[in-house]
């Protein structure tokens, strides 16, 4: 019997290696991949803020969703983030005057602003889009995040693309690359198995 639940436990382990292995190959195959065209919307997740300044991660990430939106094949940019405890304003509304600041007229920005993870926030982004008739959309976030970005927004019925930034800060550092690619497993396995989301 012993022998038999260790065999148990190794095959288990090495099950888990290769699911885990296997995940982590799925989100970089899909965060290197620009699948950018023209959509109703181009969507750019939230991330961290201070006193109303993007960190250099959201900063990224608005930046190419802005430049997207000038190539002219959008009718929105959509910008999300809701507020963490202690801020003073929210990921979207810094958002917002970033991407006003770049040439955005304020009348084709949509904002999402009550989200405290990717599921919230992709739920409100559905419900805003549409009600402008508005089904697909192409989704901007950290290579590290598309998989989990998109597998959401497909699963909520938007038809979604993926455009992930190439100059994230954290992409250039391999042990935030370890990190983020542990943080995803973890948040991957957490939708799919109850179907809820992590805090981001």
């Amino acid at each position: 019997m012993r022998r038999a639940l260790i065999r148990l436990a190794a095959a288990s382990a090495v099950g888990l290696l290769c699911v885990a292995v296997y995940g982590a190959f799925r989100i970089w195959q899909q965060g290197l991949q620009d699948e950018a065209r023209p959509a109703g919307a181009v969507v750019v997740l939230g991330a961290a803020e201070y006193n109303g300044t993007p960190s250099p991660i959201f900063e990224s990430r608005l930046q190419h969703a802005v430049d997207l939106f000038h190539t002219g094949n959008y009718r929105f940019l959509m910008v999300t983030g809701g507020k963490q405890p202690g801020d003073r304003t929210t990921e979207a509304a810094v958002a917002r005057q970033f991407a006003i600041s770049h040439g955005v007229p304020a009348n084709q920005i949509l904002s999402e602003d009550r989200g405290r993870n990717t599921l919230e926030s992709l739920d409100s982004v559905k419900s805003t889009l549409a009600a402008r008739s508005i089904t697909d959309a192409v989704f901007v976030s950290d290579r590290s995040h598309m998989l989990r970005v998109l597998r959401i927004a497909k699963d909520l019925g938007i038809t979604a693309y993926g455009s992930p930034t190439t100059d994230s800060p954290g992409d250039s550092d391999p042990l935030h690359v370890v990190e983020i690619t542990f943080h995803e497993l973890g948040g991957l396995a957490v939708y799919f198995l109850t179907g809820n989301s992590p805090p981001d």
